[in-house]
């Protein structure tokens, strides 16, 4: 593949955090992975602890689960929003859930930089589907 991905993992169970980091290894794919164990620390990644810097460049892929403690996926979004992170939409936001609920399905759905809604684990299969998209943007 060309050139560096970066990928922000925002994902609070060390198991699921490291089922993405095997896949990633598996792909020939050269990529940075950030790590946050909620969207409190996914924010402060992004623009700093006081909030007035932008992350540059910005991630290319956001896997993102939504149940979190301390600020869950969904609060996450609605902040990311809030505080226009993102305007140009260049970071790609794939939610990471192990929910069945049409609910979440459908609520990922009003968030125009929510890509899709993938059920864990995230296997070799899909992720390399997600890096194949991104690079088709």
């Amino acid at each position: 593949m060309t050139m560096m991905k970066k990928i922000l993992l925002i994902e609070d169970d060390e198991l699921d955090v490291m089922s993405v980091q095997r896949a990633l290894k598996k792909i020939d794919v050269s990529h940075e992975l950030l790590t946050a164990y909620n969207g409190v620390e996914a924010l402060e990644l992004l623009v700093g602890k006081s909030g007035n810097r932008i992350m540059n460049p910005l991630p290319d892929i956001i896997l993102l689960d939504i149940n979190m403690p301390v600020m869950n996926g969904w609060e996450f979004l609605d902040e990311y929003n809030h505080r226009n992170i993102d305007p140009q939409g260049k970071s790609a936001i794939y939610i990471l859930s192990s929910s069945v609920f049409s609910e979440d399905i459908n609520r990922a759905r009003t968030y125009s930089q929510v890509k899709d809604f993938i059920r864990k684990p995230l296997d070799v299969t899909r992720i390399r589907e997600i890096l194949n998209t991104k690079e088709a943007v």
